[in-house]
C-alpha cells in the first residue's frame, strides 16, 4: 500500500478537523506551526465559500496568513470566547496531554486554549509518545530580564535548559520574550505537579505542558488514514 509522507499527512489531518469541527458563525482560533498552516488554508476556503467565522490568531505568522487568505481576524480581547480552536502539537501521550512551542507560540496558544469551548489537536502519527517528554525538549517562555538566573532555576527542576536561537541571536517570541528548550532525561513524571513547578520560577512566562486542556485529536497515519480521538 503507497505511504503518504509527512507533509501530506498534516494535511489530510487538517482538512478532516476543519470539516468536522468548524461550522458556520464560529468564532475560530487559529494555531501556529506546519500543520496549522494547512488548517488556516482549509479555514480560508470555507470563507471563500460564505461561513461567517471570526478568527483568533495565535501567533503574528499565523495572522499574516489568515489575513493574505481573506480570513478576518478579531481581537482575543473582542471576544467573549472562542468556540474552537486548531492546533498542532510536538508531542502527544494517550491521555491528550501535550508538549507545544517548537514553533514558538506556547503564551499565545495556551492562552486562546484557555479562551477556547474546544481544543482540537492535529498531528500526524509520529507525535504520538508514551510519555511526554520522551520525543523533544519542553519549551519555556521566560522574560529576558535575569534569564540565566531563570535557567539555573530551570535546571533545578530536573532537566538541561537551552537558550533557543535564530542564527547568531537568541530567538525573540511575538511577546518579547526568550525560550529555553529544557531537556528531561527519561521523559517528564507527574505532569500538573511540574508545570506548577516551572511556571513558579521567577522569570518564567509559560511552560509549553497542555494539561487536560484538549477535546480530541486528529491523527493521520502514513497509510493515508485518519483517525479522531476523543
Amino acid at each position: 500500500m503507497a505511504q503518504v509522507d509527512q507533509n501530506e499527512m498534516k494535511r489530510i489531518a487538517a482538512e478532516k478537523a476543519v470539516e468536522t469541527f468548524v461550522k458556520d458563525g464560529m468564532t475560530v482560533g487559529l494555531g501556529t506551526g506546519s500543520t496549522a498552516y494547512f488548517v488556516i488554508l482549509k479555514v480560508a476556503e470555507l470563507v471563500k465559500q460564505g461561513y461567517k467565522l471570526k478568527c483568533v490568531a495565535t501567533s503574528v505568522a499565523s495572522e499574516n496568513l489568515a489575513l493574505e487568505n481573506g480570513i478576518p481576524i478579531v481581537d482575543l480581547n473582542d471576544v467573549d470566547h472562542v468556540d474552537v480552536t486548531i492546533d498542532g502539537a510536538d508531542e502527544v501521550d494517550p491521555k491528550m496531554n501535550l508538549i507545544k512551542g517548537l514553533g514558538g507560540a506556547l503564551l499565545r496558544e495556551k492562552i486562546v486554549a484557555a479562551a477556547s469551548v474546544e481544543e482540537i489537536i492535529v498531528v500526524d502519527e509520529s507525535k504520538l509518545v508514551e510519555k511526554i517528554g520522551t520525543r523533544c525538549s519542553l519549551p519555556v517562555e521566560v522574560l529576558p530580564f535575569g534569564h540565566l538566573k531563570t535557567a539555573y532555576g530551570l535546571k533545578r527542576q530536573g532537566c538541561e535548559p537551552v537558550l533557543r536561537m535564530k542564527g547568531s541571536e537568541p530567538f525573540v517570541t511575538d511577546g518579547g520574550n526568550l525560550i529555553y528548550d529544557c531537556r528531561f532525561d527519561g521523559g517528564i513524571d507527574y505532569l500538573s505537579f511540574k508545570e506548577s513547578a516551572l511556571d513558579a520560577i521567577p522569570g518564567v512566562v509559560e511552560c509549553g505542558l497542555f494539561i487536560n486542556m484538549v477535546r480530541a485529536v486528529v491523527i493521520a497515519h502514513k497509510d493515508g488514514s485518519v483517525e479522531i480521538r476523543e
